[in-house]
C-alpha cells in the first residue's frame, strides 16, 4: 500500500491562493483539473480548504466511463422517474466527490455566534466535491468537526461509511444469522465488519483473492471466489443446506446481485445496495428469486430505511460511524492504498477503471 500522507501539520496555515482548483470530466475518461478565480465567500456560508477527497470507485466512474443514467435521461424528482429524451447533466462534468475532509479558514460575517458551528481553524468533514475550496452551506456543517483524536484522513470515510452503515440497518441482521456480503471493495469490507459487529456470522464474496484475505482480517467467517467457487453452493455447504439468512449486494454487478438471491435461504432477502448500471444482464429473476420466494430490498444513501425513518438520518448515520471509527471499532485509515495529488487526478481514475486490483480507497491530496 501507499504511504499516507503525514497529517500532523494539517492546521499550518497556508498562503490564500488566488485560484480554486477543480477536478472534472470533460468527456468519457477525460480528467483535467481546470482553474477558476476564487469566489467571494456568500453569507451563510464557510469557506473550507480542502485537504483530502476520497474518490468513488463506484458512482464516480460511472461518470468517468460515460454509464452514469443522469448523462442520458433526466431525473423527474416530483414524479420521482427518469424521462427520456434530455440529459440530466452533461460533460463537463465538475466536482464530483463525496466524502472531503479540510480545514475552515472563513465564516461569513453574518453566521456570529451560530450555535455548533465550526470556527476558522476547525477540521471538519463534508461533501463539498473534489475542489480545493468549498463554500459549504452553514447547515451542511454543523456537527461536522471531526471528532477529537480521529486522523484526518478518516473522515474521509464518513459517506462510504455511511452507505455501508445503511445496508446492514436495511438487511435487519440478527444476532447469529449468516450473512453474505458480495463485493468487497471499501464499501464492501466496511460492510462486512459493520455486519461482524452487529453480531452476523459474516461470508465475504469477491473475485479478488486479495481483497478476501483482507475481509478475514474485517470480521468475515468464510470467504468464497465468485470466479472460481460455486459460491451458492459452498454456502449452503457452510449453513447445514439452508442457505445465508441475507446476503448484501453492494459490488453493483448484476451477476453478484443473481448470486446473492441463489444463495440466501427460502423467505430470505438480499439488499441492493449497489449503483447498477445499463440493462440487467445475468439477472434472471425466474430462478431462485421466484422459487424461494426472496425478498429484494433496495438501500441507497439518499434516505434511510423507511421504518427507522423517526430515528435515523443520513446525518446520524455518519456521525455514528465516524464515531466508531474514533472508539478504535472500524479501522479505515488501513483501506487508503493510494494518496495522488489532486494534479494528477487523471492518473487516478486510470488506476481505479483498468486495475481494479491494485487500488482499495484512493484519495486526493489538495
Amino acid at each position: 500500500m501507499a504511504a499516507i500522507v503525514d497529517a500532523t501539520d494539517i492546521r499550518t496555515p497556508l498562503p490564500e491562493p488566488s485560484v480554486e482548483r477543480v477536478v472534472q470530466f470533460t468527456g468519457p475518461r477525460q480528467v483535467e483539473v481546470a482553474e477558476h478565480p476564487r469566489a467571494e465567500l456568500p453569507p451563510g456560508h464557510l469557506r473550507v480548504r480542502t485537504r483530502f477527497s476520497g474518490i468513488s470507485a463506484g458512482t464516480e466512474l460511472t461518470a468517468y466511463r460515460g454509464t452514469n443514467p443522469y448523462l442520458t435521461r433526466t431525473w423527474d424528482p416530483d414524479a420521482r422517474l427518469f424521462r427520456e429524451g434530455a440529459a440530466g447533466i452533461q460533460y463537463p462534468v465538475a466536482g464530483w466527490g463525496y466524502s472531503e475532509v479540510g480545514e475552515v479558514v472563513e465564516v461569513a460575517p453574518d453566521l456570529a455566534g451560530t450555535p455548533g458551528l465550526p470556527h476558522p481553524g476547525d477540521l471538519v468533514w463534508g461533501i463539498w466535491g473534489h475542489r480545493s475550496e468549498g463554500l459549504v452551506p452553514a447547515e451542511r456543517m454543523i456537527g461536522h468537526t471531526l471528532p477529537a483524536g480521529l486522523e484526518p484522513l478518516a473522515g474521509a470515510f464518513a459517506r462510504v461509511g455511511a452507505i455501508a452503515y445503511n445496508a446492514v440497518l436495511a438487511a435487519d441482521i440478527h444476532l447469529g444469522e449468516d450473512v453474505a456480503v458480495f463485493g468487497q471493495g471499501v464499501i464492501g469490507l466496511l460492510t462486512t465488519r459493520l455486519a461482524q459487529l452487529n453480531g452476523a456470522r459474516v461470508t465475504a464474496v469477491d473475485a479478488l483473492d486479495s481483497r478476501l484475505e483482507t475481509a478475514k482480517a474485517y470480521g468475515a467467517h468464510h470467504t468464497f471466489n465468485a470466479i472460481t467457487d460455486q459460491v451458492a453452493e459452498r454456502i449452503r455447504d457452510a449453513t447445514a443446506g439452508l442457505g445465508a439468512d441475507l446476503a448484501i449486494e453492494i459490488s453493483g454487478a448484476y451477476p453478484a446481485l443473481h448470486e446473492a438471491l441463489r444463495s440466501v435461504a427460502a423467505g430470505g432477502r438480499v439488499v441492493a445496495s449497489g449503483f447498477y448500471q445499463g440493462d440487467g444482464i445475468g439477472l434472471r429473476l425466474g430462478d431462485e428469486f421466484h422459487h424461494n420466494r426472496v425478498q429484494l430490498i433496495c438501500s441507497q444513501i439518499g434516505g434511510v430505511p423507511p421504518q427507522l425513518s423517526n430515528r435515523w438520518s443520513v446525518e446520524r448515520l455518519q456521525q455514528t460511524f465516524l464515531r466508531l471509527v474514533a472508539e478504535g471499532q472500524v479501522d479505515v485509515t488501513s483501506l487508503v492504498s493510494h494518496t495522488i495529488p489532486a494534479a494528477d487526478a487523471a492518473d487516478a481514475y486510470a488506476l481505479l477503471d483498468e486495475r481494479p486490483a491494485a487500488a482499495l480507497q484512493v484519495v486526493l491530496e489538495f
